[in-house]
């Protein structure tokens, strides 16, 4: 199917499909043991990972922000005369996608766009999604609707559009003398070096590298950094780097003194983003005495609402992908540019005999 003048689809309902979250100090174990399935990772790391949730409540933000969203989606549909129901449905958590398929299913639908809460390429940002959707089909059983996962999004005019506008937010947060030298770094969730080119060349660090030079100038800033974040796993098997912690420690030897942190590769105030940079990272700028301002995600704008119908007009309509072209990418950068809905050579990073995440069994 092209993108651009295709074959137009109709759509009979919506998914929202995410990750999912604890809502309850009650869940939190079991949420890290479901994401962790089949990956033997040690108790002690999960105790420790627990304590980030236990620190909240036991709450993640993310589904809240979820439902936010949705409301946000169904009051844009009804803008734009469009009647679509919005399901939700998370890989890791209720409610889980399972469900909510089947129940579309009981509810007569019979094709529904996907909107996924990651805007880019690779196993974990695309591939781990379509996944979760022939999972969930595969559960469904018969009746169960086409479910037609919407494309990446890292380059579309509204991600740039708010991610600027929260740096410029967040930046005025900042000492009226500090604000004019301040460093903006932009970090992404890091991935094993050995998953960095299993759906194309460093397609995900390239769309990262994209997206963040996007949104630096639209923010209007002429210099800047691209780190990593959240990496896990034993020490000896390398991740992307650098680090956003090293980076901050380089940038202190360097004597900068103010900085703002741009999560540009969440499109939500989740756990990895309020422990791993607004405790973590901004204690260590505290120590360091550097001012710290960090830009929010796009949580739940009207405008990402709007992003997310116009990716569901593109295929209904039959429209070209709405992208930033000035300057142009770079050929390779996924599905956006190369007019397919998923990189073909994409291929799972699980080993063989590894369980994929999702509902546990029972």
């Amino acid at each position: 199917m092209e993108l651009g003048g295709g074959t137009r689809q109709d759509f009979d309902a919506l998914l929202l499909l995410s990750f999912g979250g604890p809502e309850g100090p009650e869940q939190v174990r079991p949420f890290l043991e479901n994401v962790t399935r089949g990956r033997n990772i040690p108790p002690e790391r999960l105790d420790g990972v627990a304590e980030h949730y236990l620190h909240f409540g036991g709450v993640s933000p993310i589904n809240g922000i979820n439902r936010a969203l949705i409301e946000q989606i169904e009051a844009e549909l009804a803008d734009r005369g469009m009647t679509l129901p919005v399901y939700f449905g998370n890989r890791n958590w209720e409610p889980y996608v399972e469900d909510t398929v089947a129940r579309m299913r009981d509810d007569g639908v019979r094709r529904a766009a996907v909107f996924t809460t990651s805007a880019w390429g690779g196993y974990s940002g695309c591939t781990q999604y379509q996944e979760d959707i022939a999972r969930a089909r595969t559960a469904a059983g018969d009746g169960a609707p086409e479910l037609v996962k919407l494309r990446q999004y890292f380059d579309h005019p509204l991600l740039i559009e708010m991610f600027a506008e929260s740096i410029s937010e967040a930046a005025a947060t900042l000492p009226d003398d500090l604000r004019a030298e301040a460093r903006l770094v932009f970090t992404a969730h890091s991935i094993p070096l050995r998953a960095a080119s299993l759906c194309g060349p460093d397609l995900y660090g390239r769309q990262v590298a994209y997206a963040s030079a996007l949104v630096a100038a639209a923010a209007g800033f002429p210099t800047y950094d691209q780190v990593w974040q959240s990496r896990s796993g034993p020490p000896q098997v390398p991740w992307l780097e650098p680090d956003v912690g090293d980076h901050l420690s380089a940038l202190q030897e360097a004597g900068t003194k103010a900085v703002v942190v741009c999560p540009i590769g969440f499109v939500a105030d989740h756990i990895e983003v309020v422990w791993d940079l607004d405790n973590e990272v901004r204690d260590q700028a505290e120590e360091a005495g550097i001012a710290f301002a960090r830009a929010s995600t796009p949580n739940a704008r009207r405008q990402f609402a709007r992003l997310a119908v116009d990716l569901v007009d593109e295929l209904r309509l039959g429209l070209d992908p709405l992208r930033v072209t000035d300057p142009a990418p770079v050929p390779g950068y996924g599905c956006t540019v190369d007019g397919a809905l998923c990189t073909p050579q994409c291929v799972s990073q699980r080993r063989p005999g590894e369980a994929s995440a999702g509902r546990p069994p029972g």
